[in-house]
């Protein structure tokens, strides 16, 4: 993987990570693409540059992120879910990340589910207290992204609403989330794969985490506007047209495996 490589990666990461259209998905895609070879470094770099998205959730939110200790107590008892399986199927999931099958899958059937779930669940206005219960329900639901292709950001979002918290509400605390999640996620695999990271690796790190920052700042404050006024039909839609171009793909023969 080379500089220009890892940047454009890292864009796509910064792009998707908040969006509900998969960023593991869209790397897998993108590494497809770009004809990069899966390495171990490969691997862990994919995962890494979250270190950046992380950071900007921290930037735009520091008032309300900085806040009190109930609210770190209501994060951690929703990462235990995704903490704990995680960990007990991590060997399962690096093997899903090699399969774009599994990527083009549940890119269609979570596109289907976006675009009805304005009309399963109802958007309520009013602002409601996270409970431990309702923080501990949409750990569960984070889960369903360790397949890759299922959005974390939508899947955590969706759980909030299904605890009657208006979108806005559950995307901010799907975002929150995402920082123990990820910090987490990066520095299991960083630690599992510091022998393949040499000293040029490092520099392509920063620079991919840099990157990863600016734009994932970019498209929170996107997401969040956008949310607000159109729900999720649009990520619904997107994600079933290129969930089936890439099962037509796959259909004609083409070699889309990630080796």
């Amino acid at each position: 993987m080379d500089v220009l490589h890892a940047i454009i990666i890292a864009i796509v990461e910064g792009i998707t990570e908040y969006l509900p259209i998969s960023s593991t998905g869209h790397m897998i895609i993108t590494e497809k693409v770009l004809g990069i070879e899966s390495t171990d470094f490969t691997k862990a770099y994919l995962v890494n540059i979250q270190f950046g998205a992380i950071l900007s959730v921290v930037v735009l939110y520091w008032k309300r992120f900085f806040q009190s200790i109930d609210f770190y107590y209501k994060l951690f008892v929703a990462f235990i879910p995704a903490a704990v399986i995680g960990f007990l199927l991590n060997d399962v999931i690096d093997a899903m990340l090699e399969s774009v099958w599994v990527v083009a899958v549940t890119l269609l059937l979570g596109g289907i589910i976006l675009i009805f779930i304005d009309r399963w669940i109802e958007n309520h206005s009013n602002e409601r207290e996270i409970t431990y219960p309702s923080a501990l329900k949409i750990g569960f639901f984070q889960c369903l992204a360790m397949v890759p292709g299922v959005s974390r950001s939508a899947a955590t979002i969706i759980g909030g609403m299904t605890q009657k918290l208006p979108r806005k509400t559950a995307a901010e605390f799907s975002f929150f989330l995402a920082v123990p999640t990820m910090f987490a996620a990066s520095a299991y695999k960083l630690l599992k794969n510091y022998s393949a990271i040499s000293a040029d690796d490092i520099s392509v790190l920063l620079i991919g985490n840099t990157v990863a920052f600016v734009v994932a700042m970019l498209a929170i404050k996107f997401f969040i506007g956008y949310l607000q006024k159109h729900g999720f039909k649009f990520f619904g839609y997107y994600r079933i047209a290129l969930g089936f171009i890439l099962l037509v793909l796959l259909a004609l023969g083409y070699d889309l495996k990630v080796t």
